[in-house]
């Protein structure tokens, strides 16, 4: 689960992490009143939405006003706010659609040394967390990685004892921190991490983090996610969760104990289990087709979970065809046979839809498709399903 800046650093402050004094407006008069509230002679008006890039993002409906925008009066906050609220703005992560502006923050005005990079995730091979930095803050981290990493400093650390001092003094030394913010950076990246591993984030970054003239750390940005699955300890943070940034078929499946991901193909996918969901994905690709969407129904899914999950396919303008891709363990092929019958009464299939089964009960599963009446396409392997599928597109 993602969350907005503001609530990131609403978060950072439990924490003990330095942010900048803040508010949030969800009208152009609120953040006029921001501004004087803040007391400063400069702010900054701050798009809120649920992707990086916003700087240099551009609104749909006028391009020459961007995401991030410094003011100097409450009038100059307003009219930002009135650019940005309602409009769409595009960033680099979001697609030529854009999202939508519902809120801004207001924040003040900083007196910026330097700016760096700072980011924390799950390093699945070493099985730990690790803190990564760099002295390219502000610039886009996958564009440094990807030409220069060898500017990015990683310590991984135990999350039960946290990082360690020594730790944050080699970081430090890496990224040209010296005096008095060595000690600062010590109580910043502690509690960093420490907020990491109690609130089960997935991931954690600051882009910029700022040192300032006077030696202090300040994080001027916040990107966090959370494991969906540990939610359920955090009944707060939950209650963060914006379902307008989401896609409303990925929150549909979610309430129906599906798994799914809306992708940019033309061939929806139902499959049970995420390793038969990503091999499926990759054998639609190696024959020339696209996959629409990831959708696992998992192990125990029942009939009406599946028909569900061909609603939530078939909504997607976007699909031309269908491939139902079924290995039975604990999913028999019989009720993914019937859920198939099901939704072709209630739903109606318009697309062309291929059908592979195997495993548990597959005879009885073939058979119920054989009697029925529904125009399908079956396929005897992986491979037959593929290639059937991705040659429907050109028929």
């Amino acid at each position: 689960m993602k969350i907005h800046e503001y609530q990131g650093k609403q978060l950072f402050s439990r924490f003990g992490v330095n942010v900048l004094e803040n508010r949030v407006a969800t009208s152009p008069e609120l953040a006029k009143q921001a501004f004087t509230d803040l007391g400063g002679p400069v702010a900054v008006v701050k798009a809120q939405i649920h992707a990086g890039g916003r700087g240099k993002g551009t609104f749909i409906e006028d391009e020459s006003q961007r995401g991030v925008q410094l003011v100097k009066s409450a009038e100059e906050a307003e009219q930002a706010a009135k650019a940005m609220l309602g409009n769409r703005l595009v960033t680099i992560q979001t697609g030529p659609e854009g999202k939508k502006v519902n809120q801004v923050i207001i924040e003040a005005g900083c007196d910026i040394d330097r700016e760096l990079y700072l980011g924390i995730v799950l390093d699945r091979a070493e099985q730990k967390p690790v803190v990564m930095c760099s002295q390219e803050g502000g610039v886009e981290i996958e564009k440094v990685a990807h030409e220069t990493p060898e500017k990015i400093f990683k310590e991984h650390f135990d999350p039960a004892q946290g990082i360690e001092s020594y730790q944050v003094r080699t970081l430090c030394k890496k990224l040209g921190i010296t005096g008095k913010s060595v000690f600062a950076a010590d109580k910043f990246i502690k509690a960093l991490c420490r907020m990491y591993v109690d609130t089960d984030c997935s991931l954690l970054e600051i882009n910029p983090l700022v040192v300032t003239k006077s030696g202090e750390l300040v994080a001027l940005d916040s990107k966090i996610n959370f494991d969906s699955n540990a939610l359920y300890r955090h009944k707060d943070i939950a209650e963060m969760r914006d379902l307008s940034e989401e896609e409303d078929s990925e929150v549909r499946a979610a309430d129906a104990g599906l798994s799914y991901v809306k992708l940019d193909g033309n061939i929806g996918c139902l499959v049970n289990g995420a390793g038969l969901a990503m091999s499926t994905m990759d054998i639609i690709k190696l024959h020339g087709g696209e996959p629409a969407n990831f959708l696992d129904v998992g192990g125990g899914a029942n009939a009406e979970q599946v028909t569900e999950a061909f609603r939530i396919i078939l909504s997607d303008e976007n699909v031309k065809a269908v491939l139902v891709n079924i290995f039975g363990g604990i999913m028999k092929c019989s009720t993914i046979a019937e859920a198939v019958v099901t939704a072709a009464k209630s739903v109606g299939f318009t697309v062309p839809l291929v059908v592979r089964l195997e495993g548990t009960e597959v005879e009885q599963g073939r058979k119920i498709l054989e009697e029925s009446d529904v125009d399908l396409i079956t396929a005897t392997d992986i491979d037959d399903a593929a290639e059937k599928v991705v040659a429907t597109l050109s028929a």
